[in-house]
């Protein structure tokens, strides 16, 4: 109906003035605005049932309008909302204007069961609207039948496999979890774990090894392994599992054409898409504590199988000099967690910190050498040799403690060298026989040169009255030091909150250097260290046996707010998803940094 009207208002249409066509065209819009419907407001999912850690689309659309902001959504439990943008729309029908706005967020259930988003309320063109409330339901994914899967009717499955099922606190173990894809299969895309289920264990990075061909039943199947250190961190009964994950796989279509241009279907053509689901079964792992009996005095918490070997250099020295001793430790183990045990038999070395190294031999970390090299300074002539080395480990294999032992290197130390007296060699006298008698007294000055006037004496020279007040100074800073260095000897706490919160000034400035530079795999991993290290000062235990169990057996019990357990469990979802899941851009990054400031503030506040 605005054709002809529109021929001769647009420049370069017709013969109207372009000059007109700027307010032609604000009329135009204000019409047209004004004969738009009345706002609404709806939300939809896009579908009810979806298994657990695969995600739906919730939709919040607002027409009449194509300027309203994203509602921010209220935190729900066991459910996981991401924003992920917006999308505009305009539309002319029966002479009226319809332009909307849809916020788009991305939905993931963590856990089975029936979750409700509430109905929202906002104001839109001066109205209140409200929504209607959606119901989600998340069900198990389950394993495929054996049956099924050796029917060879399986596109694609997974498997988890374990070298064990019973392990010792604190042990880790390389675990493996094979994609199977069935060789009907074209391509596998968009592969991503959903959920990854360990109680009583921590997860590393993951790592894909060498695929290859396996007959399964009546089918070939291509088997991708992806492996990844398994770690116990506490004892019990425990189940790990199901693994879930969701897949796009490319398949020949059933009646497909053969395109004369693409007669070996190089191009892609007659190929359909399907969206799978994959679980793997559930297995069922034991956790025991490390015997009490026969523990030897230098074990250190090492798990693993390993041998010892000690080099020092030089071995012919004087008291004071250094000498640099290499332990090396070798074999199967979490090398990474591997310390060098004290030593109480080096009493006459004065001892310096030990710097390590690791050379692994796998991707993993778990098989190779680490190299501990340190200072010693014998302080004294009498030693002989360097004291005998030993390194005590649990074999979980055998179920028994082992004590590794190298023989003492011989030293040869001499005392520290002292300062000779000049020889004074006698005056020849030959042919001085008649010389005159030496004179008794010989004037040591001959002129006694010119008369000065002397200044003040030091005494009474203010300078030299203040510098008698610095060795006092130095005498109170040193007991001031020596105080401060027994408070912190003696409360522990104390020493472990303040180099806890230097360890979190310098993860902060590392997270955003990591962010900046995209590096996800290395900010996620930094991210959870630091979740580490803060809850682990909170609640006075180690670091490293931090997990998101932790929320629900130490800080719920004590009564802490759910506004600080909700983001807490979002961020450990975050980093587990992120360890076989790296899809994270730069600016998604940075938004997480804002989050995790936010869980610092609250967790530093907290009275436990």
């Amino acid at each position: 109906m605005f054709g002809p009207w529109l021929k001769n208002v647009v420049p370069g249409r017709g013969h109207g003035k372009p000059w007109l066509a700027a307010p032609f065209a604000a009329a135009f819009l204000w019409l047209t605005l004004s004969l738009a419907g009345a706002a609404t407001f709806t939300a939809s999912l896009d579908r009810d049932v979806v298994p657990v850690g695969e995600s739906v689309a919730l939709s919040l659309t607002f027409t009449g309008t194509s300027s309203q902001s994203a509602p921010s959504l209220p935190p729900i439990e066991n459910l996981q909302i991401d924003y992920v943008g917006p999308s505009s729309q305009y539309s002319f029908e029966n002479g009226k204007v319809n332009s909307s706005i849809t916020h788009n967020f991305s939905v993931t259930p963590r856990r089975p069961g029936e979750f409700t988003i509430p109905a929202f309320t906002v104001t839109l063109e001066g109205q209140k609207l409200t929504s209607q409330p959606l119901t989600l339901k998340a069900i198990q994914a389950a394993a495929p039948s054996a049956d099924a899967i050796n029917s060879g009717s399986q596109l694609a499955f997974l498997r988890l496999l374990l070298p064990k099922k019973e392990f010792y606190v604190g042990e880790c173990v390389a675990a493996e979890l094979d994609v199977y894809e069935h060789s009907r299969v074209r391509n596998l895309d968009q592969f991503r774990l959903t959920a990854f289920p360990a109680d009583g264990f921590s997860l590393g990075k993951m790592v894909e090894a060498q695929d290859h061909q396996a007959q399964v039943g009546n089918a070939v199947y291509r088997v991708i392994p992806l492996r990844f250190p398994l770690r116990a961190i506490k004892t019990g009964s425990f189940t790990a599992g199901p693994v879930t994950a969701t897949a796009v796989v490319s398949i020949p279509s059933a009646n497909r054409r053969r395109d004369p241009f693409d007669p070996f279907g190089m191009l892609g053509g007659g190929m359909e898409q399907k969206q799978l689901t994959l679980a793997s079964d559930t297995e069922t792992l034991q956790v025991l504590p490390l015997p009490r009996e026969n523990v030897p005095a230098d074990f250190n918490g090492a798990i693993g199988s390993y041998t010892l070997a000690i080099s020092a250099g030089p071995t012919n020295v004087t008291v004071g000099d250094p000498i640099t001793v290499r332990i090396q430790i070798s074999g199967h183990g979490d090398l990474d967690s591997l310390t060098l045990p004290e030593q109480p038999a080096w009493h006459d070395f004065k001892t310096y910190p030990p710097t390590a190294k690791v050379q692994a031999a796998d991707p993993l970390g778990l098989q190779g050498t680490k190299t501990f090299e340190q200072i010693v300074v014998p302080q004294n002539a009498d030693i002989r040799q360097i004291p005998p080395v030993s390194f005590s480990y649990f074999d979980s294999d055998a179920k028994s403690y082992r004590t590794l032992t190298q023989p003492a290197v011989p030293l040869t130390v001499r005392p520290a060298g002292s300062v000779a007296m000049p020889m004074v060699l006698g005056q020849n006298r030959s042919g001085q026989d008649n010389a005159p008698p030496a004179r008794d007294l010989i004037p040591n000055k001959q002129r006694l040169g010119g008369l000065v006037r002397l200044g003040p004496p030091l005494v009474r020279q203010s300078w030299f009255l203040a510098l008698q007040g610095v060795p006092l100074l130095a005498f109170v800073s040193a007991l001031a030091w020596r105080k401060r260095t027994e408070m912190l000897a003696n409360n522990p706490r104390l020493r472990r909150q303040r180099r806890v919160a230097q360890v979190l000034r310098d993860g902060l400035i590392q997270l955003r250097q990591l962010a900046d530079a995209n590096k996800s795999d290395a900010f996620f991993a930094t991210l959870f260290r630091l979740l580490q290290e803060q809850l682990g000062e909170r609640l006075d235990l180690p670091a490293s046996a931090i997990t998101e169990a932790v929320i629900d057996e130490h800080l719920r019990p004590r009564a802490v707010p759910e506004s600080t357990l909700a983001p807490l469990r979002e961020l450990f979802q975050v980093c587990n998803l992120a360890r076989y899941a790296p899809i994270k851009t730069r600016q998604e990054l940075a938004a997480v940094i804002p989050k995790f400031e936010t869980v610092l503030r609250e967790l530093q506040n907290l009275k436990v």
